[in-house]
């Protein structure tokens, strides 16, 4: 996912920047808030992917922030999360007014900014790609997945999963052959940045390939995370 980080401290934003490209970001770094408002123009974007997500600070060098977030709506949909050391009360209210998604004050837990960006980037999906909300679940051959219903069947039987074995599925049949890295999985389904969590998801990637009867479904790139792979039967076809 390409991200819009709108951040004058340059030290702040590329720490900012190494963690979420540790996290499978890839991270376009506004100093201002016209470079921001630049950045966010279709044409700035001709053949690249949209934004996911803008992550905008207040205290910019040439205007507020809250002003930058009343422009960006009027130019684009793209979820916008304000990251800022304003914690009162009428700064939030305002700042969501504006049209911001979400509000994240300073100091802030890292694992809780990756979930709270993932979760904006899910249920506002930007302008730039209509398609992919009512895009249908994706061709999997034998294997198929409602999301609606959370329900999961092999060759038409039903098959029962727990919450996060269900989430862990249906994030990597959202691109199937994509490889998502580890600490985006951890982020997405279980919402923490904690290294400790991975001994965890091999667990759960054990037993999917076990409940689903296709050990080869889930991939394993060594070094790098997992990704599912279209059973055989169905490549081809």
């Amino acid at each position: 996912m390409r991200l819009l980080l709108v951040e004058d401290d340059n030290h702040v934003a590329a720490a900012l920047s190494a963690v979420l490209a540790k996290h499978g970001f890839v991270v376009v770094h506004a100093r201002s808030g016209e470079q921001a408002l630049q950045a966010l123009l279709p044409a700035a974007n001709e053949g690249k992917p949209p934004f996911g997500v803008v992550l905008l600070d207040l205290g910019l060098p040439d205007q507020d922030g809250f002003q930058v977030c009343g422009k960006i709506r009027k130019i684009s949909s793209t979820p916008v999360i304000m990251v800022t050391a304003r914690a009162d009360v009428r700064s939030r209210i305002h700042g969501l007014n504006l049209g911001a998604d979400d509000y994240v004050t300073k100091p802030y837990d890292t694992g809780e900014l990756l979930a709270r960006i993932h979760a904006v980037s899910r249920r506002v999906p930007s302008e730039e790609e209509p398609e992919r909300a009512a895009d249908a679940s994706p061709d999997l051959g034998r294997l198929s997945i409602e999301t609606d219903t959370r329900r999961v069947t092999v060759d038409g039987s039903a098959v029962q999963l727990t919450r996060k074995e269900f989430e862990l599925l249906a994030l990597l049949a959202q691109r199937p052959g994509v490889v998502f890295r580890r600490e985006q999985i951890i982020s997405e389904v279980w919402r923490t940045s904690w290294a400790g969590t991975g001994r965890t998801l091999e667990v759960h990637v054990a037993s999917l390939r076990h409940k689903l009867g296709m050990p080869a479904l889930i991939e394993t790139v060594r070094g790098v995370g997992y990704c599912l792979v279209v059973p055989p039967a169905h490549q081809g076809q």
